[in-house]
């Protein structure tokens, strides 16, 4: 470790006043590990910092997993858990139990995962699981609806077999043939849909779980719940910090697939696309959703090389920068520019426009106009 190394730490370590007299400047990201730290150790940081804000604290958490590893991280969240008032909430099941569940209390609820004590699990799972039904219920159907009729749409082809016939546009198609003498229409034409015994798109969510990507997570666990039911679509969830992990066969329940979040932090999107691109079959009828930030900590020219492999192919590749209610996003501009040179949309999206997205994803519309 050479002076200036040593200095930054010590700078890190002491925080902004008492270092003062170091002389040192930090990088970008060290001047967010160090407003991290100043939020939950400097005096009156909480209180200015953080406070009791839900969505403050979800930030906050999903930060400190960005800007140190693993084990710092569980040591910060135990410090967090005194100090932001989250002591009497995870420590009594009953004050959880009562808490009103709302996507940033199931972000910190998530993040806290690894901490929080054996008496109140049950009761967080509860707290996840009342607002995973919430979000099923408003969701479910509009992303049913939305994705099979692009499907339909977009598949309806003209030598359908018989159980492939879709009988009220073939009638519709062809009145023109009706014959009164034999009070019957002879079909020149017949309507179908794609085969039904097997699926008709792929779809792969590649997920950012790094940073403050929480109710991101949150929501895609719906939406990728919700597309996995579905014979008409097959769908792989995979979620990324620096490792990789496939919870595809979490998919049937949101609650055991949200407690399986937790990684690590850190942020290698190229990783995480290389393992996508080995799970395409069918690249020309394949859908893969990329949610992150972009803010790359692994290979920069690999995640870019890999992007455009998995374009030229065929897979419609589409970067969500997230998947949330809470407004305009924090992004690597740079990155999300040469996405976008390389054809791939860019944009953030609501929950509620995602249905509307991966319908016309399926049905292979241009997206770039999409907001």
């Amino acid at each position: 470790m050479n002076e200036t190394e040593r200095l930054k730490r010590w700078r890190l370590v002491l925080g902004k006043e008492p270092s003062a007299s170091l002389n040192v400047s930090l990088s970008t990201e060290e001047t967010r590990m160090d407003q991290a730290l100043e939020s939950l150790y400097d005096a009156g940081g909480v209180r200015c910092g953080l406070g009791s804000s839900n969505p403050n604290v979800t930030r906050w958490l999903g930060d400190i997993r960005r800007y140190f590893p693993t084990e710092i991280v569980q040591v910060m969240q135990q410090d967090a858990i005194e100090r932001l008032n989250l002591k009497r909430l995870l420590l009594e099941p009953e004050i959880l139990a009562n808490a009103e569940p709302d996507i940033h209390l199931v972000s910190t609820l998530i993040s806290l995962n690894r901490v929080i004590p054996e008496k109140t699990r049950e009761t967080a799972r509860m707290v996840v699981r009342k607002l995973v039904d919430q979000l099923l219920k408003k969701l479910e159907q509009p992303t049913r609806q939305a994705i099979k009729g692009a499907l339909s749409r977009s598949l309806r082809n003209r030598r359908p077999r018989l159980n492939e016939i879709d009988w009220h546009r073939t009638i519709r198609a062809n009145l023109r043939n009706y014959l009164h003498e034999h009070q019957t229409i002879i079909p020149e034409s017949l309507i179908g849909y794609g085969r039904r015994r097997s699926a008709l798109r792929d779809v792969i969510l590649c997920i950012d779980q790094s940073g403050s990507m929480a109710a991101s997570v949150v929501y895609s666990s719906i939406f990728g719940a919700v597309m996995a039911s579905m014979p008409s679509i097959t769908t792989r969830f995979v979620l990324f910090d620096t490792a990789v992990v496939d919870l595809t066969e979490d998919l049937h329940d949101p609650v055991d697939l949200l407690f399986g979040t937790q990684l690590g932090g850190g942020t290698d999107i190229h990783k995480a696309l290389t393992y996508c691109e080995t799970q395409v079959r069918r690249p020309t009828d394949t859908v893969m959703i990329l949610v992150s930030d972009l803010y790359e900590g692994g290979s920069t020219p690999g995640m870019l090389k890999t992007a455009a492999r998995l374009k030229e192919s065929g897979v419609h590749l589409i970067a969500l920068l997230a998947l949330s209610d809470e407004g305009k996003p924090s992004y690597d501009k740079e990155n999300a520019a040469h996405f976008a040179a390389l054809k791939i949309p860019v944009f953030a999206c609501t929950p509620d426009r995602f249905p509307d997205l991966m319908a016309a994803a399926l049905a292979k519309k241009d997206l770039f106009g999409f907001v």
